[in-house]
């Protein structure tokens, strides 16, 4: 297609916007941490606007302020790109559907459409649906479920009856014991004729035991027999469904195949298959960037910036605001990402560029058995899978000769301030028990974006990992675990709240997630670049820390302010 009629080829409205200030970008984004380029958001704002102003499909998306359950946000993404003639624009996408559709004038369509009506996957999905509603039939069917429930019954009885027989076997057990040591303590002519009667009656107690289990045997196995008929039938729909749904899935990841800036083509099955899991999750290949990737490296565009922003309503669990710019996900896209850029000059991953900062940690305590520490802001507590400088190895060439673990509990690499350091096994021993037990005191200072109008209160939200985009954590009221922070109000200033946090659990990103959620306070604090906006820094600081020396059980407390 001949890019000067491409509808999806979107040039800027404004060409005086592209002044020098707006040159493209010497490097690709880097998709998983970046800051929009300005090209990026130019083309975002004229896709917000063209989303606010539309009217050629209706879509709930909900809106910030206002919680609907019938309401859906979608991640919207731009690309920008040069054509063959080396005019500037840019592509548009979406993630999943919209509106109920896979396809809208001005978007770029999906790697692979599983809804066209001639396609394999909508035929196949209705014979499995066929099967499930044979199954719901054979299920919901009057007389299998007489036919069940009789088994349940006889079941019931037969334990029943065996129970009871057995009690009485264990009273005749024990009177016949204590005939038979009465008798031979004090023998007699009726003796011998009255062993021989027990013994007949413990015969008998087993005989009846032997009938009564074939004859409960019996009937069991006849119902059973007739329960099996539908089960059968059942059990094999069954596998018959688990065996043409897997079938269909694996199609299904055949056919989304992804190309790459070297012209090199993979599916989903290969991209995946060398993940921790194996396969691909649902919706994996939905999401914008792979959709305006694919689509550019296809019409022969060059690809320059990526972007991708949320647009309406946060889902329930995870923390999306309206639109805000977010980072692809890990566990879906970048498998897929990862091949996608082969061949594009992309951005280095400015998180492995952390490491060497040269902060100094200062040691505000320290004695035999253990230190207090400041840890500075992006610096993290132990080494990580790239970086190594941390305030283990800090402490290590610190204390050298320490006994203890070092390290007994840890701050979000993003936060600030105290954390103790146990620099003896005893000292570790007691510390660990102290956290264990819950005895320690913590409070942290936030400053969060936006005004609390209340001085206090408490968050009960329990939370999980995202499992498809680490390190996000989700607050999951079905899996997630219990966590609850008490928040205080210091002061108020415009735009902004700076509040104490008492985290009574200790989760992974609790304070963050708790603030930024849409049934917490709904306020991201300043500069946290995974639930709210970039900043100079995530303004969290662990303040104060409460705790018993863990040789002298001295009471200690510990303070230094935040510096936000």
């Amino acid at each position: 297609m001949p890019h000067s009629i491409d509808p999806r080829f979107h040039r800027f409205a404004n060409t005086a916007d592209l002044t020098d200030d707006l040159l493209p970008p010497r490097q690709f984004t880097y998709p998983f941490y970046y800051q929009p380029h300005a090209l990026s958001k130019l083309a975002a704002s004229e896709l917000k606007e063209y989303l606010s102003t539309q009217v050629q499909w209706q879509h709930n998306f909900g809106s910030e302020s206002e919680i609907s359950n019938d309401a859906t946000g979608k991640m919207f993404g731009v690309l920008i790109v040069k054509n063959a003639q080396g005019e500037l624009g840019y592509l548009r996408g979406f993630s999943g559907k919209v509106a109920n559709s896979n396809h809208h004038t001005g978007f770029v369509p999906p790697v692979f459409d599983m809804l066209e009506e001639d396609g394999f996957f909508i035929p196949e999905q209705n014979n499995i649906n066929q099967i499930s509603a044979q199954i719901k039939l054979l299920m919901a069917d009057a007389s299998y479920a007489e036919q069940s429930q009789a088994l349940l019954d006889a079941k019931s009885a037969f334990n029943s009856a065996l129970g009871a027989h057995k009690l009485v076997m264990q009273h005749g057990r024990a009177r016949r014991k204590a005939l038979r040591q009465t008798a031979t303590e004090n023998p007699s002519a009726e003796t011998s004729e009255l062993l021989k009667e027990l013994s007949q009656e413990s015969v008998r107690e087993k005989l009846i035991l032997r009938d009564l289990k074939l004859e409960w045997e019996s009937k069991v196995a006849q119902l059973q027999a007739d329960v099996d008929v539908k089960t059968t039938q059942i059990d094999a729909l069954k596998k018959e469904r688990a065996t043409r749904s897997h079938a269909l899935q694996q199609a299904l990841f055949a056919q989304y195949q992804f190309l790459n800036a070297q012209g090199e083509v993979r599916n989903l099955n290969e991209l995946f298959a060398e993940t921790t899991p194996g396969i691909p999750p649902a919706g994996a290949g939905e999401c914008a960037a792979p959709k305006l990737l694919h689509y550019a490296y296809q019409h022969g565009y060059t690809p320059l910036a990526l972007a991708e922003f949320w647009w309406g309503q946060s889902p329930k669990s995870e923390i999306r605001r309206h639109g805000q710019f977010y980072p692809s996900c890990q566990g879906k896209c970048k498998p897929i990402l990862t091949h996608m850029l082969q061949g594009l000059d992309v951005e280095p991953n400015p998180l492995l560029a952390q490491a060497g900062n040269g902060d100094n940690i200062d040691v505000i305590y320290a004695d035999d058995h253990m230190a207090i520490i400041n840890k500075p802001a992006e610096f993290l507590s132990v080494p990580g899978k790239t970086i190594d400088d941390s305030v283990y190895a800090r402490m290590k060439a610190r204390f050298p000769n320490a006994t203890g673990p070092l390290i007994v509990h840890r701050l979000d690499m993003s936060t600030s301030g105290l954390m103790v350091i146990a620099l003896s096994e005893r000292a570790n021993k007691h510390l660990q028990q102290q956290f264990i037990q819950r005895t320690i005191q913590k409070r942290y200072c936030a400053l969060v974006e936006g005004v609390v109008t209340e001085d206090e209160g408490t968050i009960s939200l329990p939370m999980r990992g995202d499992l498809y985009d680490r390190p996000r954590q989700l607050v999951c009221f079905e899996h997630g675990k219990p966590a609850d922070t008490f928040w205080q109000v210091i002061e108020r200033r415009q735009e902004r709240t700076k509040l104490w946090l008492y985290p009574k659990t200790g989760r992974t990103h609790q304070l963050r997630v708790h603030c930024a959620h849409q049934q917490g306070l709904n306020m991201p604090m300043v500069g946290d670049d995974l639930y709210g906006t970039r900043a100079n820094r995530l303004h969290l600081h662990a303040e104060q820390l409460v705790l018993t020396h863990p040789i002298t059980q001295e009471s200690m407390t510990f303070e230094v302010p935040a510096e936000f």
